[in-house]
């Protein structure tokens, strides 16, 4: 399967593929679950938070078939095993202490062989949110349970312009 970016802000299969369930964790309004949905995904967007959930809920017309569910991504069980996870930059949100738990619940949520596409936000940032990382951090965290398929420099807002890094990763079996 192709990947490829068909605006500034997202992404979708060359091959429209129904069936997936294609979980996006920190929905916030929700805009890249509804982006999902219409390029044909079946798309649910996941908060901590009532008011994102609330708001996403309230953005979304009618004809766009996602859906939105108050959960925590780190602690909570999935409600499913998913074929695909979506995230753009939750990675940099999260207490550097507690990104071992954020691998590990990508990797709950995934099927084995899955995948899971993400957006890394790439800054030098001790103090956060959003903390910083490195390639060699995430490669580092990530790789004993996913194998990196391909990697680019996505198009970006204009204040984010080359500090994002585009992952493709399968989950190991």
């Amino acid at each position: 399967m192709k990947l490829h970016q068909v605006s500034s802000i997202f992404w979708h299969s060359t091959v429209k593929c129904h069936a997936v369930l294609w979980p996006c964790p920190a929905a916030a309004t929700g805009h890249d679950v509804r982006a999902w949905a219409q390029a044909g995904f079946q798309a649910v967007g996941f908060d901590l938070a009532p008011s994102a959930i609330r708001l996403a809920r309230e953005k979304t017309p009618a004809n766009v078939p996602a859906s939105f569910e108050q959960r925590n991504f780190l602690g909570d069980d999935p409600p499913t095993s998913f074929d695909w996870l979506f995230e753009h930059t939750l990675f940099c949100a999260i207490d550097p202490e507690q990104r071992d738990a954020y691998v590990r619940a990508v990797d709950r949520w995934l099927k084995p062989e899955a995948n899971f596409l993400a957006v890394f936000y790439m800054i030098p940032d001790k103090d956060g949110p959003p903390y910083g990382t490195t390639r060699d951090e995430i490669l580092r965290r990530f790789s004993p349970r996913f194998d990196l398929l391909q990697e680019w420099i996505p198009r970006s807002y204009p204040n984010r312009t080359g500090l994002e890094w585009m992952t493709w990763w399968q989950r190991k079996s």
